[in-house]
């Protein structure tokens, strides 16, 4: 039996972890809770991803890793037109459930976040988004991971586990992106791909490490 589980509930298509019947299923929700306040607080002169992202009147955004969403929603809040790619098919199907609950809430919100057809970088074209947002899992043994994190978090990083070919998502995100890669890191991670970014955005808890798009002459 799977440790894990995707169950309807009142809220929409939750994620149930059987090894803590006592926690509530993980719902991915933009019009109420935690996530939409967070989204409906943000602005461009406090947000360090709005600095590294380089937001502008209608940026596109690919977030490569798009996980629960959040720093997604908190771009799209921001006014950039985000798609959202995910390669764990469970938390793909709590996106695509939340989206589409988003769509019957206002029809216009499918102008502004959508999910890719395909999980894979690779089917994506060269150069078809601005900007590519990518925040992998921390690497193992991080710091942060040691410490208590909210409870949500810890049944998407059981559930997920660490992403051990990240450092293989950068070339392709490199060719996707016509302007810039943005990479949310710990503080003290190393680069990925051990390729010294163009520039960095430093915030409390993460760094955002920027590789521009070379000129092609």
């Amino acid at each position: 039996m799977s440790a894990f589980e995707l169950v309807e509930t009142p809220q929409g298509l939750g994620l149930r972890w059987h090894e803590h019947p006592e926690m509530k299923p993980l719902v991915i929700d933009f019009l109420s809770g935690k996530q939409a306040y967070r989204g409906q607080q943000a602005n461009r002169k406090d947000e360090a991803i709005a600095r590294a992202c380089l937001l502008g009147e209608a940026t596109s955004v690919l977030d490569g890793t798009a996980g629960l969403a959040r720093d997604a929603w908190v771009l799209v809040q921001l006014g950039a037109q985000v798609t959202l790619n995910e390669r764990q098919p469970m938390v793909r199907a709590l996106l695509a459930d939340a989206l589409e609950r988003l769509y019957r809430d206002d029809t216009s919100w499918q102008n502004r976040i959508q999910l890719l057809a395909s999980d894979a970088l690779a089917q994506v074209a060269a150069d078809s988004f601005d900007v590519v947002y990518l925040d992998p899992m921390y690497p193992k043994g991080d710091r942060k991971q040691k410490a208590a994190v909210k409870k949500d978090m810890q049944m998407f990083q059981h559930l997920v586990g660490a992403d051990e070919d990240a450092d293989a998502l950068l070339a392709p995100a490199l060719r996707i992106a016509r302007k810039r890669v943005v990479v949310k890191r710990p503080q003290h991670a190393d680069f990925l791909a051990q390729q010294k970014p163009s520039s960095q955005v430093i915030s409390k808890k993460h760094r955002f490490d920027i590789y521009l798009k070379p000129v092609v002459s």
